[in-house]
């Protein structure tokens, strides 16, 4: 294509914003640019440039605006989701990684650099529980030389997507069900960290790109309130991190304080610790499992000052 032959890049891109901004995409200008850059193979700054000259548009730029502007997930379309400094494959049967999450994995990474720095752990054992696309078990693999990490995933085609994502970073990935998986590594981890599907039975997702095109099992929790397998969770990290391991879970904000009275209930976790993401929302729930014995019932605290302690 030349110049003449049609919208230049720069017209292009204006004119796919309005029509994303017109279908209710929520960031139509950012999603007009990276469906460009994609086609044209280039960063954004790269492509920030040639928008200011008269390069042409990529050829089937506006099919792919079409598609996007049906609310098919961005990261369908690219078949690439951004996740700290992994670019992972992702597509239908997985569900997207959430920027938020990025927050859960820094939780562990603030935790293992206090456990190394105060008690010499060089090889700690990570395992993610519901791993997905492998967004927080690349991640720890990634930004932690030396870890031992282990996922599991339970839904077959998730788990080919992770398979895809996790094998060139060593991580160890299983197909299994997070409420019983990794039994014979009972009492063995340092870090259990889960994003559990948590959303409850009734509850509809209000974007589309959620409710259409994110799989059910990864969405809802199990029961009427959404806390089957987040409970589940909780219990498998119990029976398989190490005296005095860290287990970290993501939940919905509302669900923050329902999570911590549980954690206190089963009488194992002590410094129980909600955390808020970037947004300044509650995002997750952190606790250590105790030596020994029960532990009070009123330890709950809403900081982050025992990280690492």
């Amino acid at each position: 294509m030349t110049a003449g032959d049609g919208p230049s890049l720069a017209e292009a891109v204006s004119e796919a914003t309005a029509v994303l901004a017109e279908a209710g995409v929520p960031s139509p200008r950012v999603d007009a640019e990276l469906l460009a850059e994609h086609l044209l193979g280039v960063g954004l700054g790269r492509l920030r440039a040639l928008m200011l000259g008269d390069s042409p548009a990529p050829e089937g730029y506006a099919d792919l605006v079409a598609e996007r502007a049906q609310r098919i997930p961005l990261q369908h379309i690219t078949g690439v989701a951004h996740f700290r400094y992994l670019e992972l494959a992702v597509g239908p049967g997985v569900f997207i990684p959430r920027p938020e999450t990025e927050s859960v994995v820094q939780l562990v990474l603030d935790w293992l650099s206090a456990r190394k720095r105060l008690h010499g752990l060089a090889h700690p054992k990570v395992v993610d529980l519901g791993t997905g696309s492998g967004a927080i078990a690349g991640s720890i693999a990634h930004e932690v030389p030396g870890a031992e990490v282990h996922a599991v995933e339970f839904s077959e085609f998730a788990h080919a997507w992770a398979e895809k994502n996790l094998a060139p970073l060593g991580v160890h990935l299983i197909r299994g069900d997070l409420r019983d998986a990794l039994a014979e590594h009972n009492g063995t981890f340092d870090v259990v960290v889960s994003n559990p599907p948590y959303i409850p039975a009734e509850a509809i997702p209000n974007e589309p790109e959620v409710a259409l095109h994110d799989p059910p099992e990864a969405l809802y929790g199990g029961g009427a309130d959404g806390m089957e397998l987040p409970t589940a969770a909780a219990a498998s990290a119990a029976r398989l991190l190490v005296p005095g391991g860290y287990f970290v879970m993501e939940h919905a904000e509302v669900q923050s304080e329902w999570i911590a009275a549980m954690l206190n209930r089963t009488g194992v976790f002590a410094e129980v610790t909600t955390h808020r993401d970037l947004n300044g929302k509650d995002r997750a729930t952190s606790a250590v499992l105790a030596p020994s014995g029960p532990t009070p019932a009123n330890n709950r605290v809403t900081s982050d000052e025992r990280i690492g302690q």
